[in-house]
């Protein structure tokens, strides 16, 4: 289990990584705080532009807040970004999400 004191501790101390973000997200995530999960992951993706796994969370969280348009195209971006570093499981994955997501928002 992943103790969100002491990571959110990490960064105060000046600890600002993607990992370290994508970590904070994905605990957030699970504790289905998904606001919060958003600053964290938008900030992993600002940092490290190519980590394919925080534009996946950073998708996921947004749409759990139901904001579909957003999480579509954070996606769409996750998508090129995985296929861009060959990262095809990835890739993969987001579409998936993505095919879900705009099928669901166009039904209703």
């Amino acid at each position: 289990m992943v103790d969100i004191n002491n990571l959110e501790t990490m960064l105060e101390s000046g600890q600002d990584t993607a990992l370290l973000r994508f970590t904070l997200g994905n605990a957030f995530i699970r504790k289905e705080k998904f606001e919060q999960a958003v600053d964290h992951l938008a900030r992993a993706v600002e940092l490290d532009p190519g980590y394919s796994a925080a534009w996946k969370a950073y998708g996921k969280a947004l749409a759990s807040l139901g904001e579909t348009a957003q999480a579509a195209e954070i996606y769409r971006q996750g998508i090129a970004i995985a296929h861009g570093k060959g990262d095809k499981q990835a890739a993969r994955e987001m579409e998936v999400f993505l095919k879900r997501l705009t099928r669901s928002d166009s039904s209703g």
